[in-house]
């Protein structure tokens, strides 16, 4: 049974792992996959990958020739750590680092292809000097790294994945002394999910250091209290406690990646309006706002001419659109009940929730109907600058050529 639960756990821990670095890759990706930081840190999370998917497809299958991409990845690691370091600090390694680093990889990514255990334990032990070596030197180049010479976002880049690897060694190691250390089951999975959280949580970095570290430490302290309880409240010895834990731990990790991956994409998406505003080609507010139109944000916008306010007050109306140029259903303003009714009246008419002043002189409407923005202060945000872009586009237009 207890063998039954490692294999089942490490599996566990190795599928986890995967679907962390594919999503840190989707977020790169989506970011810029050309740019150099980019293509450094997506180079080193392909050799992750290989490395857990040799893992996950050893316990699967029971094919034991899966081990030469667990162990060629495991080589490569150390070089993938330096090219990722380099292109951090804008700084190269001394020539001989990077000839030690590199011609390490080629040497035991070949010993790789003699899979089996029969040169183990020398080799391991080589591998594990190797990584460490590979660890130090970057953590190195990290710690003497000039300050001043980064932007504050390239010095917070560069702490966060220096932390994760400063959490990452002793697991490694552990992988490593897995038949020495007594441990149940390889650790090293919930170092590289905690790699993706982190690396992840750089594109929100409103969020802070120090945000960041108790999220962390109360994540890793609530695994740890429910591992331990269930654990007593089921009796298992030390290697289920280890396990449970794990598991736990891995669990917090994936949801926050997922969540946090989740609320990126949000809000690049809901950074739609001001692109559109950024990258229009146009100084004639009409066609800015036919653009408007057709943005996935706020598509099915009903452009309302002069001629089909006809039947409105246009003294009533001015007065409405001087007090809140983007109206709100969830929110008019209160003008006395004239105002209401003609406010009703627009609401009502084009089955909107918001309607904003696009032109003054001819009067042009904009309807929306988007009952999420309610619930976005962001993106409400984003439509009053959309329609003060178009105000301004139209006050442009009326001045007469001097």
């Amino acid at each position: 049974m207890i063998s039954a639960a490692t294999v089942l756990t490490q599996l566990y821990l190795s599928c986890a792992a995967l679907l962390g670095l594919f999503v840190l890759r989707r977020v790169l990706i989506r970011r810029d996959p050309w740019d150099p930081i980019n293509r450094r840190f997506l180079f080193g999370v392909l050799v992750m990958m290989v490395l857990f998917l040799g893992r996950a497809l050893m316990i699967m299958t029971g094919i034991e020739a899966f081990r030469i991409l667990v162990l060629c990845a495991a080589a490569v690691i150390p070089l993938a750590v330096l090219i990722l370091t380099e292109g951090l600090l804008r700084r190269h390694a001394p020539p001989v680092i990077k000839a030690l680093i590199g011609g390490g990889a080629i040497l035991f990514a070949l010993s790789a292809l003699w899979y089996s255990d029969s040169i183990d334990p020398g080799r391991l032990f080589s591998l594990l000097g190797f990584q460490l070596l590979g660890f130090l030197v970057s953590g190195w180049l990290v710690a003497s790294r000039d300050q001043a010479s980064l932007s504050a976002n390239e010095n917070a880049t560069v702490v966060r994945l220096g932390l994760s690897l400063f959490l990452f060694i002793p697991l490694a190691v552990g992988d490593f002394l897995l038949l020495y250390s007594g441990l149940p089951i390889q650790f090293s999975a919930l170092g590289v999910l905690i790699l993706c959280w982190l690396a992840i949580g750089l594109g929100r970095a409103h969020l802070g250091h120090r945000a960041t570290l108790v999220n962390l430490a109360v994540m890793i302290g609530a695994a740890v209290i429910v591992g331990a309880m269930i654990s007593l409240l089921a009796g298992f010895d030390r290697d289920g406690v280890l396990m449970s834990i794990a598991a736990i731990m891995t669990t917090l990790f994936v949801v926050a990646i997922l969540t946090d991956a989740r609320s990126l994409r949000l809000e690049e998406q809901s950074m739609g309006l001001l692109r559109h505003l950024a990258t229009t080609n146009t100084d004639d507010p009409m066609a800015f706002l036919r653009d408007l139109q057709d943005h996935p944000l706020v598509e099915g916008a009903v452009v309302v001419s002069e001629a089909s306010l006809a039947g409105l007050d246009d003294a009533v109306l001015d007065r409405i659109f001087a007090a809140a140029p983007v109206l709100r259903r969830a929110d008019p303003p209160r003008l006395g009940p004239v105002a209401e009714d003609h406010i009703a009246h627009l609401f009502d008419s084009y089955a909107a929730t918001h309607v904003m002043l696009g032109m003054t002189a001819p009067r042009v409407l904009i309807a929306l109907s988007m009952p999420s923005l309610s619930a976005s202060p962001s993106a409400e945000l984003e439509l009053q600058v959309v329609q003060k872009m178009a105000a301004l586009m139209s006050a442009k237009g009326e001045k007469p050529d001097e």
